[in-house]
């Protein structure tokens, strides 16, 4: 997701949106301090941003259940 950072795409896939792969539950639990998870998860929302806003035409967004706690940020408020 790092190296879509300026670029677009005609159409974006991003799959494994399943809990636990994004947010990556390896770098949640790598976490000692309170202050520095919440550093971890505004990391990895701005990633799955980042991938997801790359699309110019189509987004496609796949995933299993349970999934990531992120992509409620599609659906708006």
């Amino acid at each position: 997701m790092q190296r879509a950072k300026g670029r677009e795409f005609k159409v974006v896939a991003v799959m494994a949106c399943d809990d636990e792969v994004i947010p990556l539950q390896a770098r949640i639990e790598a976490v000692g301090d309170t202050g520095d998870l919440q550093e971890v998860y505004d990391t990895e929302r701005q990633l799955f941003y980042v991938a997801c806003t790359r699309a110019r035409d189509h987004l496609h967004v796949s995933g299993v259940k349970p999934a990531s706690e992120f992509l409620d940020d599609l659906s708006g408020p």
